[in-house]
């Protein structure tokens, strides 16, 4: 999401009377890569480029490329191949061991609906998964569809232009089971008149929302990271108690009375870290009835337990759903000491439990890291 705001805000500051544009998109990968699907470059004629499709290695190529398709205005898909050993293949000797496409799209700025008009338009709505069609092959055009289109999927009427009841059946199912999963693939579809069409369907699911609970100086550190990570952060505290530095790095500061305003969904954790006890009890409730799903609390093992038995014995019952999304004490086993190792220990932690996997050394993991087909 923070690659995709910085693209955003290139392409809003480009001097267009002088200056043309290709998007470029990785559309599929398949092995070793160092990015992934939706990985995305905006490069202008000039030689500048804002994000990245790889470590470093296929920029270059990719812009030489991306010029182009800017020059013959036509979208094109490039294939890096790591996997051979060959001297004159771009990547070789990287070891990443993977296939990557990447689609290069010449952006037209009189197109209120080219690629990165309608990614602004997705950052521009409250908060929610996007999915997103990419024509990334399709020999000549279909329904006004050619490569390089992007438009918004929002349900099957968003699609009936497609004129093909059986394409479209097919087409919504994929995306249904994409959705699911949360997986960004290419898929290709027959159509009624022998073509293929390959679309990349792209599930954009908002970022990640952190609320911050507290005002004591260890929120400043976490916030910061937050802001450097690219997600977005609310701070729930008295705004007099607050340090003016963290003005500058959270997205918002709500009173303890206001809390209810947040707009807090499955995509938001939330950290008790008042440092009081009777404050973090009394809170502890609250959160668990809003729908987020990480909820971390500050302190030793002991502290929790605590407000725990407390609660319960006051009859406040907390249910195994709610148990289950209670992360006390907060964060991953790092030997964090300082507030700034804990809060790289806290975000380690939410990414975790959000991306459903476990914490643990990559180098203990048996599978490949990133799921495959």
């Amino acid at each position: 999401m923070k690659e995709i705001k910085a693209i955003i805000e290139a392409y809003d500051g480009l001097d267009r009377s002088t200056t043309k544009a290709a998007l470029a998109t990785v559309v599929r990968v398949e092995g070793s890569s160092y990015r992934r699907t939706g990985a995305r470059m905006l490069v202008m004629d000039d030689g500048v480029w804002v994000g990245g499709i790889s470590g470093g290695c296929l920029e270059g190529d990719a812009l030489k490329r991306a010029r182009l398709a800017i020059a013959k205005s036509q979208a094109s898909l490039v294939t890096y191949d790591t996997t051979e050993d060959d001297q004159h293949q771009i990547g070789v000797g990287l070891g990443c061991n993977g296939v990557i496409d990447v689609l290069l799209t010449p952006l037209s700025f009189e197109d209120a609906n080219n690629p990165v008009e309608i990614l602004k338009s997705c950052m521009n709505e409250r908060r929610q998964t996007h999915i997103l069609l990419t024509v990334i092959g399709l020999e000549d055009d279909y329904q006004g569809l050619q490569a390089g289109t992007m438009l918004r999927y929002t349900g099957p009427e968003s699609i009936a232009f497609l004129d093909n009841s059986s394409l479209q059946t097919e087409l919504t199912h994929t995306i249904e089971v994409y959705a699911e999963k949360g997986r960004s693939r290419p898929k290709a579809f027959d159509l009624p008149d022998g073509r293929t069409l390959e679309l990349f369907i792209e599930i954009l699911p908002p970022e990640i929302h952190l609320v911050l609970m507290g005002h004591q100086y260890d929120v400043l550190p976490l916030a910061r990271l937050t802001k450097e990570i690219g997600w977005r952060t609310t701070i729930v505290a008295n705004p007099q108690k607050l340090m003016s530095k963290l003005v500058a790095v959270t997205n918002a500061i709500v009173t303890p009375a206001d809390f209810s305003t947040i707009l807090i969904d499955e995509h938001t954790a939330i950290i008790l870290m008042s440092h009081d006890f009777k404050t973090d009890k009394y809170n502890l409730p609250k959160v668990l009835q809003t729908a987020a799903s990480y909820v971390g609390m500050l302190g030793p093992k002991v502290r929790s337990e605590k407000i725990l038995k407390e609660l319960s014995e006051e009859g406040i019952v907390i249910s195994k759903a709610e148990s289950e999304r209670i992360h006390a004490p907060v964060g991953l086993d790092i030997g964090a000491i300082s507030p700034e190792e804990i809060a790289l220990s806290v975000l380690a932690e939410i990414r975790a439990v959000f991306s459903q996997r476990t914490g643990e050394a990559l180098r203990l993991r048996t599978t490949p890291i990133h799921e495959r087909d």
